[in-house]
């Protein structure tokens, strides 16, 4: 079991660090339960998400996680485990439906105290693999798609989550509060969300590793929508081991959710090889270099020990991405994310104060001191204006997006050099969080696997003055367990990993 560490002056935590391997091989040997478990982790976050330090992460807690807890050690001891996460406390992002007695909101007051009336299906299927649905994590409110001014990790009905590694900066998002909650070390693992960099982002500003899987692997089913053609639930975890997991337990088929039939979950296990690199084509995106040197230091380092550890570096690689993709991006987001609303209310809270996304705007001016005190809803706005999905421009900038991000993009960069996979920063380190002007993104290489719908793994790779640093694999459909190989491989190699020590702020000295 991992080293204790303090929680508080006077308090201890067990579990500081522990994956999911250690936490099932120690309550097989009997030396802990479920219940305990599952205790430990609500005691840490009373005292430093809720107090003390208050990352303020989780915006929920469920209600009967202790009891659940109690059930499943039962079944342990009468029937067995029924696998890798039996008993395992796992966190859940607002935007995902759980059919339980938590708010399913996306952080806005208005779904406050409003329920699900079913589980997502990724949910389901975290319930039948034995986890402990332990609570809700914060968000950047509606996934971050409101406003183009927003600040992530800020909700009108979670606050604002901060980064573990230095208090007044951001946790980036919109998966904000599961990722800082996996660092902080309140559950191993969380299930987080993606669109555009929602995963990857937050994953690089809090040192966690964050998998954004190929679109359909795991349902979108119960997901608050913003786009079909990018949206996809995927695991954090403080290993590539522990996320591998979780993907393997939330993926698959689902009847809901039509893309999931051409998913190919894998044996993600068994894709865990420390020599997965040796021999490895990794193509170097240098454009997505040169937002911060420090950063780019750091990643320099951590080619130089891929390269050791085997791999063949093609240096540099060219993604031909064009420059007006964001618009196009942007078109399809706004038009999905009308009808998309439209769709999931209706099926998952007919009980909800509004069925629309037309009724939302309303609600939020007619609630504007709390909802929106900091930033407006101009991307609301402009999504109502939108046309259906037959609409010409729409098909267009959908078909736009597809053929730049993938053909001419991913897929073709790929075969030009024989890839396995590119690699890149993540992302720079995190900024100053700023409620008045909102984000100041330091680059970031969400986008092609994004708008492509293709899989993006980070995993920690150093420091920054304190704060984490990323290094991304970015890989064609499908192709999440070679991802997940490369990934564990240079995590063994790196190291990089070291918990956050909840600091006011990021020191002024050289590292």
């Amino acid at each position: 079991m991992s080293a204790v560490a303090s929680l508080t002056p006077g308090a201890r935590f067990r579990y500081l660090e522990a994956t999911v391997a250690e936490l099932q091989a120690e309550m097989a040997a009997g030396r802990l339960t479920a219940r305990a478990l599952t205790g430990a982790y609500i005691a840490r976050i009373r005292a430093l998400d809720r107090h003390g330090p208050h990352v303020g992460s989780i915006i929920e807690m469920n209600p009967d996680a202790s009891s659940i807890a109690r059930a499943l050690d039962r079944e342990r001891e009468t029937t067995g485990p029924r696998g890798p996460l039996h008993g395992i406390p796992v966190l859940i992002k607002d935007n995902i439906a759980t059919g339980d007695r938590m708010s399913t909101s996306a952080g806005s007051l208005a779904l406050a105290g409003v329920t699900a009336i079913r589980d997502a299906h990724l949910v389901a299927r975290l319930r039948d693999a034995g986890a402990v649905i332990l609570g809700k994590t914060n968000l950047s409110e509606w996934a971050n798609i409101r406003s183009t001014h927003s600040t992530s990790g800020w909700s009108a009905r979670g606050g604002q989550t901060r980064n573990p590694y230095a208090l007044d900066r951001n946790p980036s998002g919109s998966s904000s509060g599961s990722a800082a909650a996996v660092a902080s070390n309140f559950a191993a693992v969380a299930v987080a969300t993606e669109t555009d960099g929602s995963i990857v982002s937050p994953a690089n500003a809090n040192g966690v590793v964050g998998i954004k899987p190929t679109v359909g692997l795991v349902s979108r089913d119960g997901i608050i929508p913003i786009s079909h053609s990018q949206d996809t639930a995927g695991p954090m975890g403080r290993t590539v081991a522990d996320a591998a997991a979780l993907l393997a337990a939330i993926a698959g088929v689902d009847a809901h959710d039509s893309a999931t039939a051409a998913a190919k979950p894998a044996d993600y296990a068994k894709a865990l090889r420390g020599n997965a690199l040796k021999g490895a084509r990794l193509g170097v995106v240098r454009s997505e270099f040169g937002s911060n040197p420090a950063a780019d230091a750091v990643i320099e380092d951590a080619l130089r020990l891929l390269s050791a550890r085997g791999a063949e570096l093609v240096d540099p690689v060219e993604l031909h991405i064009a420059a007006d993709l964001q618009e196009s991006e942007l078109d399809v987001l706004l038009t999905e994310l009308k009808a998309g609303l439209a769709g999931w209310l209706p099926e998952f809270m007919p009980q909800a104060p509004f069925q629309s996304l037309a009724e939302v705007i309303e609600w939020n001016r007619a609630h504007a001191a709390a909802e929106l005190r900091w930033f407006g809803q101009e991307l609301f706005e402009r999504a109502q204006t939108r046309g259906d999905l037959s609409s010409p421009e729409y098909l267009r900038s959908l078909a736009a997006c597809r053929r730049v991000a993938r053909r001419e993009g991913i897929d073709a960069t790929l075969r030009a050099h024989s890839l396995d996979a590119l690699v890149a920063p993540t992302g720079g380190p995190a900024w100053l969080t700023d409620l008045v002007n909102g984000d100041h993104y330091g680059g970031s290489f969400s986008t092609p696997a994004a708008v492509a719908g293709y899989p993006h793994i980070t995993v920690p790779a150093g420091f920054v003055h304190g704060l984490p640093v990323g290094i991304s694999f970015v890989g064609a459909a499908w192709s999440e367990a070679r991802l997940i190989g490369l990934a564990h491989a240079f995590e063994r190699a790196a190291k990089a990993r070291r918990a956050p020590t909840f600091a006011a702020s990021a020191p002024l000295a050289a590292e």
